[in-house]
């Protein structure tokens, strides 16, 4: 498993949650990053060394990440890397989002007409 995963970041930063959960990687247990946190009013979570099943949501992320993303391409610069995985993470979520819908008007239809 690769080490220092975040479930709440995005593009442009933390999100409204203001809660960064993380494993126990390097560049998350860091003066750095917890000054950063305190500056910014986000609180640090982290999971158990040892226990990735406390974030096995970031860990299913990880992967798909790795096998959808970094695994077929190849990065010529560190602006390359960031525009393909700022695209990767656009299609990502706009998947995620519509399955979600979807599965609420499965579950609504499943009330209203079950």
């Amino acid at each position: 498993s690769n080490s220092g995963s975040c479930m709440y970041c995005n593009a442009d930063g933390i999100n409204r949650r203001h809660r960064l959960q993380c494993d126990n990687g390097s560049e998350f247990v860091s003066k750095v990053m917890d000054r950063w946190a305190y500056e910014n009013g986000v609180t640090m979570h982290f999971s158990r060394p040892g226990k990735p099943t406390d974030n096995a949501m970031i860990e299913s992320f990880k992967g798909t990440l790795r096998d959808e993303c970094l695994n077929v391409n190849w990065f010529l610069s560190l602006e390359d890397a960031k525009d393909k995985i700022e695209n990767w993470w656009t299609e990502y979520t706009e998947q995620h989002r519509a399955a979600e819908e979807s599965q609420e008007s499965t579950l609504l239809a499943g009330s209203v007409f079950g």
